[in-house]
């Protein structure tokens, strides 16, 4: 018995040391890989003077990463859900976004290409889920359309003029507000246009597209219910009024684009809004519309697969048909080769550059050939939700460009560049 201890004893050190040996020289061998790591990429150590001696390379770099296109911008995060619509103001230096999160942000682009950008929060009644924007004269009236379990509103949020006692300007406020419009049908689209024709004032006017077959015009600034029409196309998919609040044409579930005068009093009222005729060609569904800045074209994309431009500055009161100027086939297709649509359409105002997406992916045409400018094929992390240019060019760093805002599923807005004119 005292003879077994001794050799027990002695059979664990042995074994101890062994263990020792072994495992002291693997630990020194992973070391040593670490440290190789760590010397063949510099970036990844803050210690590196490397680092240190080349700021400049090191911020373009992520920069390169951060940017995965050409035309990208600048990305506007801070979104608590999906982004569900967006719009510029007049003078394209504000952005306002609605977002699931039921909050209204309106963000300031003095320059496109700044890190960050001040924004002003403005939350909505609790439970609306807020479906659409649009302005309202100027950068500091918004219209926003809200869905909720009764049906969907309207509310006009403006600033105050007068500062408060402490010298600041308190927040926007709702000056109008319409509850269970469209026979509490959800509001697809809201677009707003300055009514500069005729004998129009001046005056905003902003047409709500419902899920249904109904429109309704409204005047931007008091709220008042200017007339509605029906497509009788069974389901809306968009409707836009023309820049000089002429127009009013719609997209819906058949082939055929019906288009609206709205016809102006003497004293700049609405008189009326008369059907003045239909753009007929496309064979399928018509799924987005947008109109030229001289508001005498349209151009409609259908999923017949096609592009359509339009000439509506027709006599059409002789009864003279608007005429198909061009067609192109969407150099979309999928896996397969099939042909794809387009969601959503946005024209340049300058109207050279046609904007067009299919779920995730962006796409700029040139707008008198069809011809493909350029593609991102992820421009958001998932489905596109609405795109839209400023109505004139921004400053993005040093210099003056046309810019198209993008929101999607993603809670992310991003801020594109147009191609350059060489391009087309």
């Amino acid at each position: 018995m005292d003879s077994v201890l001794p050799v027990a004893i002695a059979s664990v050190i042995l074994g101890a040391l062994i263990a020792v040996l072994f495992f002291g020289s693997y630990f020194r061998k992973r070391t040593s890989e670490v440290q190789s790591m760590a010397k063949a990429d510099p970036i990844r150590n803050p210690k590196s003077n490397h680092k240190k001696n080349h700021p400049k390379s090191h911020a373009s770099d992520k920069n390169q990463i951060k940017r995965h296109h050409p035309l990208d911008l600048n990305t506007l995060k801070g979104h608590g859900d999906s982004v569900t619509g967006l719009c510029f103001s007049p003078d394209g230096r504000t952005l306002a976004t609605v977002c699931g999160d039921g909050v209204i942000r309106v963000f300031k682009l003095d320059d496109a290409s700044s890190k960050s950008f001040k924004f002003l929060r403005i939350n909505l009644p609790a439970g609306g889920h807020p479906t659409a924007v649009a302005f309202a004269d100027d950068a500091s009236s918004i219209v926003v359309a809200c869905q909720t379990m009764s049906g969907s509103s309207l509310y006009m949020y403006a600033e105050e003029k007068q500062k408060d006692q402490q010298g600041k300007l308190p927040l926007p406020s709702i000056k109008w507000e319409h509850h269970n419009i469209h026979d509490k049908r959800a509001v697809l689209t809201l677009s707003g246009a300055t009514a500069t024709y005729g004998t129009a004032d001046g005056s905003s006017v902003i047409a709500s597209c419902s899920e249904g077959t109904d429109i309704i015009l409204w005047h931007g600034k008091t709220g008042r219910n200017l007339g509605h029409v029906d497509t009788n196309q069974l389901k809306n998919h968009m409707a836009a009024v023309s820049p000089n609040g002429r127009f009013l044409a719609a997209a819906a579930f058949t082939a055929d684009v019906k288009v609206w005068e709205i016809v102006y009093q003497k004293d700049g009222s609405v008189r009326e809004i008369s059907r003045v005729m239909q753009l007929k060609g496309h064979k399928s569904a018509v799924t987005s519309l947008s109109f030229s800045p001289n508001s005498e074209k349209i151009i409609t994309a259908s999923k017949d697969g096609s592009i359509r431009l339009w000439n509506i500055n027709v006599r059409y009161h002789l009864d003279e048909d608007p005429k198909t100027l061009k067609v192109f086939p969407i150099p979309l297709c999928d896996t397969a080769g099939n042909p794809l649509h387009y969601d959503r359409l946005s024209l340049c105002p300058e109207g050279k550059v046609l904007a067009a997406t299919h779920g995730s992916t962006l796409q700029w045409l040139c707008a008198e050939t069809g011809k493909v400018l350029d593609t991102a094929e992820k421009a958001h992390e998932e489905d596109i939700t609405c795109i839209l240019w400023a109505p004139r060019a921004i400053t993005v760093g040093e210099r003056q460009a046309m810019v198209l805002a993008t929101s999607g599923v993603d809670k992310k807005v991003k801020l594109w560049e147009a191609p350059k004119a060489q391009a087309l």
